[in-house]
């Protein structure tokens, strides 16, 4: 009897740390998998394409996990769902509220352009579900001004792999139209909605959007591969150096990371390969080394530092393209709700 109640405390334990390790979209993939395949179709069927990437993807990864956990993912939701009401809630205005007040009106309007369907075009909200290639053959062919527009709409790592299969020589002059860009009027959008019916048909109700502008063409920019990161800036830099000045304050580099709270540099250092981490940090600074650093343990850094010495000299490039899929890596984890970047440039 004394040996049950000893093993008892371990058990729960066990369950409490895998209901810890969980990700808030994996609590979600749980949910979902609860709901049964005609109610979770349901819920997915009203999800933006990047969000139903990652709760896809962590609903395969939620297979194993004991019921224990699952039953503790059950009672948080309905802990959270007794503190909501029913009133207001769901609608558009609300959220539309909800919205201005955390990020200000100019960009509460650019977010939900892209998530309530009532705001946005059909024919450029579908291109969201495309792969970037096809995307890519589609408009290939269209104004510079027409391809920055429809750029400036897709999800940031869409439009950065977009970019890879356009025209090199193209490819700054999107950048810095994207830059360029602000308002667009409803006469250009209903334009633009006549272009996409050659793939697409609409009848969505247009109205002047916030699209484009320096932001946005940096966040694009912390997509691209190192190398297209360097050629596309170096052309920016030759035709309007204070425009590539802006773009640049705004990316968020490798660098920010230091300023990111320790849960979030624990989550990304899950998320990641060992071996990228040590290359990446061959060409960090002292302060983004001792941010990573601190959120391991004493032994496992100790650990960690020797192997990396261990490899000896790296080409820059390579540490540059480490960096980068951190960065993407962090991006997409930030995306999902699952950590939060802060320091240096918006990056959310």
């Amino acid at each position: 009897m004394a040996d049950k109640k000893k093993l008892e405390p371990d058990v729960d334990l066990k369950k409490e740390d895998e209901f810890q390790a969980l990700t808030k979209t994996q609590k979600t993939a749980i949910i979902m998998m609860v709901l049964g395949e005609e109610e979770a179709a349901n819920v997915i069927g009203h999800l933006p394409p990047r969000e139903v990437q990652h709760l896809g993807a962590a609903m395969v990864s939620v297979a194993n996990v004991s019921q224990g956990a699952v039953d503790m993912v059950l009672d948080e939701f309905v802990g959270t769902m007794k503190q909501q009401t029913n009133l207001s809630m769901g609608t558009s205005d609300y959220v539309q509220r909800v919205f201005n007040k955390a990020l200000g009106e100019d960009k509460a309007s650019s977010v939900l352009n892209r998530i309530i369907p009532t705001r946005a075009s059909n024919g450029l909200d579908i291109l969201n579900w495309m792969d970037a290639r096809s995307i890519a053959e589609m408009i290939r062919g269209e104004h510079p001004q027409i391809i920055s527009i429809i750029v400036s709409f897709l999800e940031h790592e869409v439009a950065a792999d977009v970019l890879h299969y356009l025209p090199e020589d193209l490819r700054a002059d999107i950048i810095m139209r994207v830059a360029q860009l602000e308002t667009i009027q409803p006469e250009a959008l209903e334009e633009l909605e006549t272009i996409m019916q050659k793939q697409f048909t609409s009848n969505s109700a247009v109205k002047s959007s916030n699209v484009g502008g320096v932001n946005q063409a940096a966040k694009i920019m912390n997509f691209t591969k190192s190398d297209m990161e360097t050629q596309i800036m170096g052309n920016l830099m030759e035709r309007d150096e204070d425009l590539t000045g802006r773009i640049q304050d705004n990316m968020f580099v490798f660098d920010n990371l230091s300023g990111v709270d320790a849960r979030s540099i624990q989550v990304l250092i899950r998320n990641i390969e060992t071996d990228l981490l040590m290359v990446a940090l061959k060409g960090a600074d002292d302060l983004v080394k001792d941010t990573f650093l601190d959120n391991m343990s004493k032994r496992a850094g100790i650990l960690f530092l020797d192997d990396m010495e261990a490899k000896g000299p790296m080409r820059i490039s390579e540490v540059e393209e480490a960096q980068k899929d951190i960065l993407r890596t962090a991006r997409r984890l930030s995306d999902a709700g699952e950590m939060m970047l802060g320091g240096g440039a918006d990056f959310v």
